[in-house]
């Protein structure tokens, strides 16, 4: 009997970073799939306590709250890495991806729960601090300086993708490389399971309203990451305009032309931190940006203002599945 005929497949859910997080893994024994489960979604949770603005306990709102406007702070190597992935698609992008847009995006939180535009002054108020220029990141001390006032730093463009990153690691340090992570629509995809080339992972269409009937696309993939954004379930409609959870760090407005952007990366922070920023730039520079950025490919859908439906995708983005 060949190994691989010994191994059964496992799937867990949790509620992690206020999302279902699912792990799929191959494993001969449930015990060890448990096991390895169970330390994959605790490294979730430290990530989550480390990096959600939500926790006013946790390290990014402490960063941002607890110490005087231009202090180097030491901070964990897991604020450290996605502050440095973020500083360094920042400068890539022109500021389209912008961990600094935190007072905005609360703005625009809130909005969506009243229903209503945020108010024209608060959020000239809120821009005042944003911009990457003022986010010092020393990668020999380990340091973030934060160098304006009011500063908040938002993590929602990468944080589930590093959170899929991680947890897919610990499955492989417990001998589990079969497997997948998937945080919403950010995807950490492992080896493949038994027999196969690569897991078969469903591309959904967030052009499309809920409920919409539309076949979904079908890749075969192993060893990477894939990410979807889009604004299908987050979004305020105000006059017939509908502004995405999305927010162009430049402008403080949420994107208004409805879109999904679909990333294949090395890595699931990787995808996910481009599909926010493809998003933010549109599909002409978005794919400028996919092309300079090795074994990245994209897939865009947007709707224009008559509502036709317009597909954009990179050179070499792989054929459905069979």
């Amino acid at each position: 009997m060949k190994a691989e005929d010994k191994l059964n497949r496992f799937e867990f859910v949790q509620i992690r970073m206020g999302i279902p997080v699912r792990i799929l893994v191959y494993a001969e024994q449930e015990a060890a799939a448990n096991q390895a489960a169970r330390l994959a979604f605790e490294r979730i949770r430290e990530i989550d306590k480390t990096l959600s603005d939500y926790d006013p306990d946790s390290e990014v709102c402490r960063l941002a709250s607890r110490h005087p406007v231009g202090t180097a702070v030491p901070v964990s190597a897991d604020l450290f890495t996605v502050l440095a992935a973020a500083k360094g698609l920042s400068a890539r992008t022109g500021g389209a991806f912008d961990v600094t847009v935190g007072p905005v995006v609360k703005l625009w939180r809130l909005a969506r729960r009243k229903h209503a535009l945020p108010d024209s002054e608060k959020l000239k108020e809120a821009l005042e601090p944003v911009g990457d220029q003022w986010l010092d990141v020393d990668p020999i001390a380990r340091t973030a300086t934060l160098k304006r006032p009011g500063m908040q730093l938002d993590f929602g463009g990468i944080a589930k993708g590093y959170a899929a990153d991680e947890a897919y690691k610990i499955l492989v340090s417990q001998h589990l490389p079969i497997a997948l992570v998937a945080a919403a629509g950010d995807i950490r995809i492992g080896d493949p399971p038994p027999g196969r080339i690569g897991w078969r992972v469903e591309v959904e269409d967030k052009t499309q309203p809920p409920g919409t009937e539309r076949k979904p696309r079908i890749l075969t993939l192993a060893n990477q990451g894939i990410s979807t954004s889009g604004d299908t379930y987050q979004f305020l409609e105000i006059d017939g305009i509908r502004y995405s959870h999305l927010v162009d760090p430049q402008t403080g407005i949420g994107l208004t032309t409805p879109g999904s952007v679909t990333i294949l990366a090395p890595t699931a922070m990787q995808a996910d931190g481009l599909a926010s920023a493809v998003s933010v730039l549109g599909p002409d520079r978005g794919l400028e940006l996919i092309a300079a950025t090795p074994q990245t490919e994209t897939l865009m859908v947007f709707l224009d203002r008559n509502g036709t439906r317009h597909l954009r995708q990179s050179p070499n983005w792989p054929a459905e599945a069979e």
